[in-house]
C-alpha cells in the first residue's frame, strides 16, 4: 500500500521547456550582475568555495566565477553550488513576477487529491531545495507548498544512484515498498526500484518508447 509519493519535477509535474527556456536563460543573464552585487555575501562565498573545490579552479573574482557557472549551465551540470546560486537568482525572478512556474494541468488537482487521501508528498529534483520551494510556491496554480511534506536534492545523492533513494527512504521513515517514485527518466526509476520503491514513469508526450516500469501520460491515470 502506497503511503507516500516522491515526485520529480522536469518532465513529470511540469514541462522541461520551462526550465530550459525560461529558468536557465534567466539565471545565465542575471549571473554577472548577481555575482557583482553579492560577491562578499557569506552564503554566496560558501557556494563559490564549493565550486572551487569541485572544479579545481581558483575563483577570485565575479568574472572568473561567472565564466565557470556559464560553462556549467551550457553543460547542464548538476553541480550543487551552481544549483544553489541559481535558486537565489530565481527567487528574485519569482518575487518580481518575472514568471510563474509551469505545471501540467493535471498536476495540482492530483497533488491535492493525494494529500486528501492521506498521502505524504515529497519532491526529489536536481534543482536545489530552495529552488523547489520557489517552484511550488510560485506555480501557475498558486502556492502549493502546503501540500508538500519535504524536499530532496543532490545533497541526498544523484538521481541515478541507488543509494540516493535509500537515503530518501530513511529520511521519510517508511518502508521502501510503501513509497512511490514518479519520474520521466528510466535510469532514475531503475535506481529507485532497486532501492525497493514502487515506480511509475511519466511519458507526457507519448514518445519515450518501452519501459520496465508502469507508464502513464498523465497523473489522472494513476490510481492508488
Amino acid at each position: 500500500m502506497i503511503k507516500a509519493i516522491v515526485t520529480d519535477i522536469e518532465g513529470t509535474t511540469s514541462s522541461i521547456s520551462f526550465v530550459k527556456e525560461v529558468l536557465f536563460p534567466y539565471a545565465a543573464r542575471q549571473f554577472p550582475r548577481f555575482l557583482e552585487m553579492h560577491w562578499t555575501q557569506k552564503d554566496v562565498q560558501s557556494h563559490i568555495q564549493a565550486a572551487e573545490q569541485e572544479s579545481g579552479q581558483r575563483l577570485d573574482s565575479p568574472a572568473s566565477a561567472n565564466a565557470l557557472f556559464q560553462q556549467w549551465i551550457a553543460e547542464d551540470r548538476k553541480a550543487t553550488p551552481l544549483k544553489a546560486l541559481q535558486g537565489m537568482i530565481w527567487k528574485a525572478g519569482y518575487e518580481n513576477g518575472d514568471y510563474t512556474a509551469h505545471l501540467y494541468p493535471d498536476t495540482a488537482p492530483a497533488l491535492r487529491a493525494w494529500k486528501q487521501q492521506g498521502l505524504d508528498l515529497y519532491v526529489y529534483s536536481s534543482g536545489s531545495i530552495a529552488a523547489q520551494q520557489l517552484f511550488f510556491g510560485y506555480s501557475d496554480a498558486g502556492d502549493l507548498t502546503g501540500l508538500l511534506s519535504g524536499y530532496f536534492d543532490t545533497t541526498s545523492g544523484h538521481k541515478q544512484e541507488v543509494d540516493s533513494y535509500r537515503t530518501i527512504q530513511q529520511a521519510i521513515g517508511l518502508p521502501a515498498e510503501q513509497l512511490l517514485f514518479l519520474s520521466d527518466i528510466e535510469a532514475e526509476l531503475d535506481a529507485a526500484a532497486e532501492a525497493g520503491f514502487q515506480t511509475i514513469r511519466l511519458d507526457r508526450e507519448g514518445s519515450q518508447g518501452e519501459s520496465q516500469h508502469r507508464v502513464v501520460s498523465s497523473f489522472e491515470e494513476i490510481a492508488l
